[in-house]
């Protein structure tokens, strides 16, 4: 029988993620030089205000939608750690129960009680 694992084994695995399709630097940038020409031609060409207008308003929506981008993305990077976490805690259960271990639902325990998510035993009373 082996040596009982650390919690720091249970935590090592990683996942790969993959590089972000656009990046948001880059097209806050050129938005912001589109809506400076856009700025440019309605002063120069007022006839077409209206069409300025729709397109200004086109591009106003880059902004929230980067923030958007941004939020879901860290949302996303933490669901795949807490996901490589519990999927880690798990396959050392089953190491530890093929090992003969004691107790192998330490490692799932210990997991879920560093989120905050170990149920409560029913049977005891606190």
């Amino acid at each position: 029988m082996r040596e009982p694992r650390t919690p720091e084994e249970v935590i090592t695995t990683t996942e790969h993620t993959p590089p972000p399709i656009v990046d948001l630097q880059e097209a806050a940038t050129r938005n912001h030089d589109a809506r400076r020409i856009i700025g440019g031609f309605s002063t120069t060409m007022p006839t077409l205000a209206e069409i300025w207008q729709q397109l200004e308003a086109a591009l106003a929506d880059t902004p929230a939608l980067s923030a958007e981008i941004t939020r879901l993305r860290a949302e996303l990077a933490g669901t795949r750690l807490d996901r490589a976490n519990l999927l880690a805690a798990a396959r050392a259960v089953i190491s530890a129960h093929l090992d003969g271990e004691p107790d192998p639902l330490s490692y799932l325990r210990d997991e879920l009680t560093a989120r905050g998510q170990l149920p409560t035993d029913p049977g005891s009373r606190s």
